[in-house]
């Protein structure tokens, strides 16, 4: 097939491309055109439903907050994959049971390694104290 057959052919996505590149070059003119230009204290002032913020709007976030989100995000498109299995069950028959199968006992064992490292721990444990009292070394009655 030649090149004019191909561009003949899929012509439009070529279309859909330039269209999307002049919509959004047109709304980030439009934007950047007509917006506001206010500037001050209250314009910078993070809004919060009518209540008047307290604090600082950067606030850090724990580590575990972010492994969780991407702990969830990971496992989400994952289960994805097994809802395309499921809708193709009859065409991939057992190979497919096969591959699904060894596809959740891989998520299985990186369920259970993120659960043994503390990955979806949110409260750190408790560090064990050793007594700080020594106790004095025992005379030998001998000594004596």
């Amino acid at each position: 097939m030649d090149l004019a057959a191909q561009l003949a052919q899929n012509w439009s996505v070529g279309v859909f491309i330039v269209a999307v590149l002049a919509l959004c070059t047109f709304m980030v003119t439009a934007s950047a055109l007509l917006g506001g230009r206010a500037w001050g204290h209250n314009k910078e002032t993070p809004y919060e439903s009518g209540i008047v913020p307290a604090g600082s709007a950067h606030q850090r976030f724990s580590v575990k907050f972010y492994m969780v989100a991407m702990l969830f995000v990971i496992f989400d498109v994952e289960a994805l994959y097994l809802f395309g299995w499921a809708i193709s069950i009859r065409e991939t028959g057992w190979t497919g049971l096969i591959g699904a199968t060894i596809f959740i006992f891989i998520l299985l064992a990186g369920l259970i390694y993120d659960s043994r490292v503390g990955a979806l721990d949110w409260v750190p444990k408790r560090r064990v104290q050793p007594d700080r009292v020594h106790q004095p070394a025992q005379r030998d009655q001998a000594d004596n």
